[in-house]
């Protein structure tokens, strides 16, 4: 049942501090419509959005693209004025990390630059003239290696594509996330904006661990980027969704509470405050939508009364 005309209206969500990532994968995985549940994000307020072009979803056979469930997600949120960033590549947000199409394993690996390179300047093409969408962001942690499926780091790949992006749109900011929660990155290519992850309880090697993170960490690290660089940080990615020995649809409440319970979002929004890093992309939204479809609305409640 449509969410979108039974919710009341409410004060939209300052989209120069807080944004929100809603994946069309995670949608499936809780068994919503990606439509849907962007109408009842928008019924909430939030007019910032990270959307993801998987490269899977949009040319499932080399050549044949279509880009109509795409088109789609970015019209429900340009008609209320809103704002997009756009993931672009090959690594975009949500397992299993790497969107390759199958296709691409038939190919040689210079093949494979050379598609990857065809599909991100078909992306952008198409969407560079769009007022909604406001910057790109390349490659989701591109150099993380060791999680996610079919990982294939290639810094000189990732150099190109980013010069390809830069020379189809010049106007656009370019994103790029750091691979690590620690590290700053030296080495080219050099983003306009450099995104941060934010996490506090993790789930690894069979057990949960409190994260390392602490916001004079972040503030260090983006006073070193931009005396380094000359370039701005934001957190791209702030977990508000639990992490845990299953898919979060799989866990029972009790489990899912080991990681993020109302505490820890109320936690983890008051550490990324802290941090004055602007705007904060909030992640895991999906799973807030879900436990209000099914009854439990203090989660989506507790994230909302702290961003307002």
């Amino acid at each position: 049942m449509s969410q979108k005309n039974s919710l009341p209206s409410t004060p939209k969500i300052d989209p120069g501090k807080y944004g929100v990532s809603v994946s069309l994968k995670q949608c499936r995985n809780f068994g919503f419509d990606m439509d849907e549940t962007l109408d009842w994000f928008i019924g909430q307020g939030w007019r910032r959005f990270r959307l993801m072009s998987y490269w899977d979803e949009h040319e499932k056979e080399q050549g044949e693209l279509n880009f109509d469930a795409l088109d789609k997600q970015i019209e429900h949120i340009t008609r209320v004025g809103g704002i997009i960033t756009l993931c672009l590549g090959a690594r975009q947000p949500r397992w299993p990390e790497n969107h390759w199409p199958d296709w691409v394993w038939q190919l040689s690996r210079a093949e494979r630059t050379a598609a990857l390179l065809e599909y991100v300047g078909a992306v952008v093409k198409r969407y560079r003239d769009h007022p909604a969408i406001i910057s790109w962001q390349l490659e989701n942690e591109a150099l993380l290696e060791e999680f996610g499926e079919r990982s294939e780091v290639d810094r000189t790949r990732l150099r190109t594509e980013f010069a390809l992006v830069k020379q189809l749109d010049a106007t656009r900011p370019v994103i790029m996330t750091t691979s690590t929660s620690w590290g700053v990155p030296l080495r080219r290519p050099v983003p306009d904006i450099v995104g941060f992850s934010f996490y506090q309880i993790v789930f690894n090697k069979g057990r949960y661990s409190k994260s390392f993170h602490k916001p004079w960490i972040d503030h260090l690290r983006a006073g070193l980027i931009r005396l380094i660089w000359r370039r701005p940080s934001f957190i791209h990615e702030l977990q508000l969704e639990p992490w845990g020995p299953k898919n979060i649809w799989e866990m029972s409440t009790k489990e899912q509470e080991k990681s993020m319970s109302i505490y820890q979002i109320q936690k983890n929004i008051a550490l990324a405050k802290k941090t004055r890093l602007y705007p904060i992309d909030l992640w895991g939204g999906e799973w807030w939508y879900w436990r209000h479809l099914h009854g439990d609305p203090n989660v989506w409640h507790a994230v909302k009364d702290l961003l307002r």
